[in-house]
């Protein structure tokens, strides 16, 4: 007999290996085992949109259940240096061909975010990176305030960094994926 907040899941009776073995196939049966094609026709489609590879586009969605709605980019990423920043034309080429999809720079000191803009107008917006010692908090208050005006969910944005730090800051923004910027503009 069950009782109330029973799941009527194995009982923790029998041992490790063969409640392990209980729930891995309860868990397999609710899963399919192949995508229909449709949907992985289109879910390549999506990740050329968004200049990812198909294996990136496919982990991100595989973690957080959820499609690509922004990227971030680090002012180290898009390779803009004070005190006259540029950016590349294979970074600019890479930004200008992202779809369906926001465009955010976190300006590094001594770069203000209108310099950013200024030097990328293909951006939607910038705003002020975590300052390099920030704490975990600062970090996130920092990457959410550049988050909030588009009512950005952090578990459907990518940050494109191009530090050790900055991966840091998706950790502590809970953002959805980690992508170092040689990677993400290697093909570009």
């Amino acid at each position: 007999m069950s009782m109330i907040g029973h799941n009527n899941g194995p009982t923790l009776e029998g041992g490790y290996s063969w409640r392990k073995h209980v729930w891995t196939r309860a868990r397999a049966s609710l899963l399919p085992n192949t995508l229909p094609v449709e949907v992985v026709r289109m879910r390549v489609r999506r990740a050329a949109e968004l200049g990812l590879d198909y294996k990136t586009y496919a982990s991100v969605r595989a973690s957080t259940g959820h499609d690509v709605v922004a990227f971030l980019f680090s002012s180290n990423a898009l390779r803009l240096i004070a005190p006259a920043p540029h950016l590349p034309g294979d970074r600019a080429e890479k930004l200008a061909a992202l779809a369906s999809c926001g465009r955010i720079a976190l300006a590094q000191a001594p770069l203000s975010p209108a310099r950013v803009l200024e030097a990328a107008p293909v951006l939607d917006a910038a705003d002020p990176a975590p300052h390099a010692l920030a704490s975990w908090p600062a970090a996130r208050a920092a990457i959410r305030a550049a988050l909030d005006p588009m009512k950005l969910p952090g578990d459907r944005v990518i940050l494109v960094g191009d530090m050790a730090l900055e991966r840091d800051w998706s950790s502590a923004a809970g953002l959805a994926y980690y992508l170092p910027a040689d990677r993400y503009f290697a093909g570009a």
